[in-house]
């Protein structure tokens, strides 16, 4: 019996992408360091294929990141009865895994006046909003 993949699948494999992005390597790249195809790199970040633990000790390698960049802040799924986690939100992960987030990131890091950070953050805040109420029109 085939075992399927899950949200710690999904996970791992956005911070995979995430890292790779953000060290600006392909998938074509990685897959060829790992002895494997990019469709295979894309399937795991994915998460609809699982990697394995000695495939995640290759690519925290390569990748330059300790295990615990891909595993730290992960739970299971499956909780104890009488004890219930919110789940914690996943907007960081998503928004890295983008190309367009990862540019906002490493442009917003690299101003160093506050004032015009926080600025930013106001008129990203207000145009949120109103993308907001735009679409509950």
């Amino acid at each position: 019996m085939k075992k399927s993949t899950g949200s710690i699948d999904k996970e791992v494999g956005s911070r995979v992408r995430m890292r790779r992005m953000s060290i600006g390597m392909s998938q074509e790249k990685l897959g060829d360091m790992l002895g494997l195809t990019f469709q295979q790199v894309q399937k795991y970040e994915k998460g609809m294929n699982r990697i394995s633990v000695a495939r995640l000790i290759e690519i925290t390698k390569i990748l330059g990141v300790d295990v615990h960049f891909f595993l730290d802040g992960v739970t299971s799924t499956k909780s104890a009865p009488g004890f219930a986690e919110e789940n914690p939100p996943t907007y960081v992960a998503d928004m890295m895994s983008t190309p367009e987030g990862l540019q906002l990131v490493r442009h917003f890091a690299g101003i160093k006046n506050p004032k015009v950070r926080k600025s930013i953050v106001q008129l990203v805040s207000s145009v949120a909003a109103q993308d907001d109420t735009e679409r509950s029109s």
